[in-house]
């Protein structure tokens, strides 16, 4: 609906401008009124149809890069959890992921998915992804407003990863750990598919 209304006086603009062009300049007769105003007009219309789509595109930027700053800041609340489980399944002699990929690349949590899914975590690992939850989880709640910036189902999906980092964080044995690991990677997978 907003995109309408953002389009809808370029399209006043130069539709008026064509009408008048139409109009007034395919007439032979030579009148002081389509010689002197009708150009000015016309001008005008153009004029007013390149200013308001110059405004909107910036608009549309500025507002495109505000959710991406929203997303990258909510995203980052989760990377010291998705760190250690990196660290989890790293292999012996393997670096972990940097920081920026485990910010900002959706694929890795497919990956991590599927590690979780064929792989099974040490206890030591499992610790520090308890902690890490118990940690994080008043932060990642705190989140749900910026969440519900983005829009309704980044909220919602938001919702969903902070209570499944709560069931993280009360999780005693084995199956439950992973079991909610799982949910909050799937919760996560479907919060980035929303975009932005």
């Amino acid at each position: 609906m907003n995109k309408y209304l953002m389009y809808a006086p370029m399209g006043v603009f130069g539709l008026t401008a064509f009408f008048l062009f139409q109009y007034f300049m395919h007439q032979n007769v030579p009148f002081a009124f389509r010689d002197n105003l009708v150009p000015e007009l016309i001008g005008f219309c153009l004029e007013g149809f390149f200013w308001i789509g110059l405004l909107s595109y910036f608009q549309k930027s500025r507002e495109m890069q505000r959710k991406k700053e929203l997303w990258l800041s909510l995203r980052g609340s989760l990377r010291s959890f998705l760190s250690y489980l990196d660290i989890g399944f790293l292999d012996q002699h393997a670096e972990p992921m940097p920081s920026v990929v485990l910010e900002k690349d959706p694929k890795i949590i497919q990956r991590f998915i599927d590690q979780i899914e064929s792989q099974q975590l040490d206890l030591e690992s499992m610790v520090y992804l308890k902690k890490t939850c118990i940690h994080s989880l008043a932060l990642v709640r705190d989140l749900v407003p910026v969440a519900a910036q983005l829009s309704a189902n980044h909220m919602r999906w938001w919702i969903a990863i902070t209570d499944s980092m709560r069931h993280l964080a009360d999780s005693n044995d084995r199956p439950q750990i992973e079991k909610n690991t799982l949910l909050l990677l799937k919760n996560v997978q479907e919060f980035d598919a929303l975009e932005y």
